[in-house]
């Protein structure tokens, strides 16, 4: 496991960087497949998506303090998901990270 860590995390902690990156690690990953970093492409993609989905909804209001949280909120998932990476520790974020793992799981 340990060795798995290793060789998946500098693509986990590219697929962190931004959308591109996530795509980009994911064409890195595509030949290996690598665990570690098949699990933080998923996580970090469903966090990507997450914010394009729930951005253009929460814009409508038109409200700074709405708008905001929505930006606090991302902020926090995507850095306890990089954290963890940095640390090689697969673990999923809070709330999200279980159906992020099961709706990408053909991903990688």
């Amino acid at each position: 496991m340990e060795n798995t860590v290793n060789e998946g995390k500098n693509i986990a902690i590219i697929t962190h960087l931004t959308i591109i990156g996530t795509i980009i690690a994911a064409v890195l990953n595509g030949d290996k497949k690598n665990a570690f970093a098949g699990f933080y492409i998923r996580q970090t993609l469903g966090i990507f998506l997450l914010f394009f989905a729930l951005g253009y909804p929460v814009g409508l209001f038109d409200d700074w303090m709405i708008s905001s949280a929505l930006y606090v909120f991302i902020f926090i998932l995507w850095a306890y998901s990089f954290v963890s990476a940095l640390q090689g520790q697969m673990n999923k974020i809070p709330l999200l990270g279980g159906f992020f793992q099961k709706a990408f799981k053909n991903l990688t």
